[in-house]
């Protein structure tokens, strides 16, 4: 599809004063079919043609048709509209090759070469459980990261733990009120998490609970032994159950720093500030005055000394570019906190660093619950680890009922509940609030992951009965001589449907990167799983001999490349049996 976008736009460029850029972001699909792959619309020439856009369709329509052409055969005008018909046999020639034998992404999508991303995804908070809550933040920028990473990218991503503030004052205040060493060895994670909830009960009846939390939060900042010591301690145990839940997620990170981390850049960060004059005190609290701009004013420091989180965000930006020198700068974190986020790269651009228009925002919406908005503070949380546990559960017991001999059952039922939960929430546009039902997170059936991966599976089924009959297509160094052996032939619709749909791939691709929106590729595995099933039910493989038999075997094999790589890019396993 980039290629006959490309030679639409050269000849269209050609033809008009419009350059091909122009006429390529102008290109749409139409809307049947039986109008052809791509359209024009040629409402944009009528000030300078003086001309009617549907005079100046069929004008076009009947130069173009004069013009030499590869990708595509025929070009008609429809009202104000041209429209272009893909080459089926063309495409099918320079295409299946390229995804069977070469990396099509890297020949035809490389925009990120020497570009380096980093994305902030994930960022649980350390003494508190991982909750469903965090599952779209850690998904959703993984599934961004393996694209821009597709795409030629350098990237970078960090796991931004909340592991300072003044929660930290709160939970050091419970433990030394209310703790037992014995639970925290135990359990720590749920421990330390029933305490915090304790706290904010408690200090709802007794208010001197809160000078106790800052006093312990100060003790800490100060790095006093005995604060340090049992803050390190819930650091600990915290990762090593967020690693665990990752792990069952199959999600890893370059690196993990945490709030804390940037502690030791705080005072040259405030003091960059400072010289730019664009702090003042207010009420003995250190300020950024941004109203101005048509924004809240922020607190960079209290006036008892203590820093806060918009402090430590401007310290980690400002070393995440002199560390990796980011081309793009991710921020993948729920819209409520949009005002934080715009508040920060206003900071960074009074500073005067350019870099902060390379900085952006990537919100998304809540998970809602029937039973409300979930609270840490009133310990209303769903675990992560029990949403996955039972998507396996659920997973194995359809295993069990319909394919009760495959092997590694345990293996297979993993890669289906987990693919099911990421598949759930990708499918969704990520700005949209997504109502967290068991019932949709859980069926396999329709629009799914598990519909995806059973096409896969059933494609590689196909190629291991062709190898056992001995009538696989070998790729080879001389793949290419072999294709121009025999005649690739795609007689019927649900051919050209599935070729159109793979031809996709890339556009899909640096769509999904322009718009940071993963979901554009989770819809499209869809439509490949969708267009294959007509092919499947219309189209015999291994009954049909010659060109024919190798046409289809390598049209479902360019298809099984895909819908592996598709999975992939999303963290999604494609099994090969189900």
């Amino acid at each position: 599809m980039l290629r006959l976008k490309d030679e639409i736009s050269y000849l269209l460029s050609t033809l008009t004063d419009l350059d091909q850029l122009q006429i390529k972001e102008l290109l749409e699909e139409p809307p049947e079919k039986s109008m052809g792959n791509l359209s024009f619309p040629c409402f944009v020439l009528a000030k300078t043609e003086k001309k009617p856009p549907p005079q100046i369709a069929a004008d076009l329509a009947q130069k173009l048709s004069e013009q030499k052409r590869t990708y595509w055969t025929k070009v008609e005008n429809k009202g104000p509209y041209i429209n272009f018909f893909m080459n089926y046999y063309a495409v099918g020639k320079e295409l299946i090759p390229e995804l069977l034998e070469n990396d099509l992404l890297a020949k035809w999508c490389n925009v990120g070469n020497g570009k380096t991303v980093v994305i902030d995804y994930s960022a649980p908070n350390i003494a508190k459980p991982f909750g469903i809550g965090h599952l779209r933040s850690t998904i959703i920028g993984n599934a961004l990261y393996l694209i821009y990473q597709a795409l030629g990218y350098n990237c970078i991503g960090i796991n931004h733990l909340g592991d300072w503030g003044t929660q930290f004052g709160k939970l050091l205040a419970a433990y030394r009120l209310w703790g037992d060493e014995e639970k925290l060895k135990k359990d720590p994670v749920n421990y330390a998490y029933e305490l915090y909830v304790k706290y904010h009960e408690e200090a709802e009846l007794d208010d001197s609970l809160e000078d106790t939390a800052r006093e312990w939060f100060r003790q800490l900042e100060e790095g006093e032994k005995e604060a340090t010591d049992l803050w390190k301690t819930f650091c600990d145990f915290s990762l090593e159950e967020f690693k665990e839940v990752y792990a069952m997620l199959g999600i890893d990170f370059d690196y993990f720093l945490g709030e804390s981390f940037y502690n030791p850049h705080l005072e040259e960060t405030i003091s960059l500030i400072k010289a730019k004059g664009i702090t003042k005190v207010s009420e003995g609290a250190l300020i950024v005055d941004l109203e101005p701009y048509e924004l809240p004013s922020i607190v960079l420091r209290k006036k008892d000394g203590t820093n806060l989180y918009i402090t430590r965000d401007l310290a980690a930006a400002i070393y995440r570019y002199q560390t990796f020198n980011f081309t793009y700068m991710l921020y993948v974190v729920g819209s409520e906190q949009s005002l934080h986020f715009q508040q920060l790269f206003k900071i960074l651009e009074l500073m005067g660093f350019e870099w902060a228009q390379q900085c952006y925002h990537i919100p998304f919406g809540l998970i809602r619950f029937k039973e409300g908005r979930m609270s840490t503070r009133e310990g209303n949380i769903i675990l992560l680890r029990e949403v996955i546990e039972k998507a396996k559960k659920f997973a194995y017991q359809i295993i069990e009922d319909k394919n009760p001999e495959l092997a590694n059952k345990e293996k297979a039922a993993h890669a289906v509940g987990v693919g099911a939960i990421k598949f759930g929430d990708l499918c969704n546009d990520r700005v949209k609030d997504i109502d967290f039902e068991w019932e949709k997170v859980l069926d396999f059936s329709g629009d799914t992951a598990p519909y995806i991966q059973y096409s896969h599976a059933r494609i590689c089924s196909i190629l291991r009965k062709a190898k056992s009959e001995q009538k696989e297509v070998t790729i080879n160094s001389n793949f290419y001589e072999a294709m121009e052996g025999f005649s690739f032939q795609l007689e019927r619709e649900e051919e050209k449907d599935l070729l159109r749909a793979l031809s996709m791939l890339p556009d899909i691709l640096l769509q999904g990167a322009a718009t940071n929106k993963p979901s554009y590729l989770a819809r499209y595995l869809v439509e490949v799983a969708r267009e294959f099933s007509r092919f499947y039910h219309n189209c015999p493989v291994l009954s049909v001999e010659g060109d024919k038999f190798q046409s289809r075997i390598l049209l479902i094999q360019a298809t099984q490349e895909v819908l592996a790589k598709g999975l992939k890019l999303l963290g999604i396993e494609a099994l090969e049996e189900m």
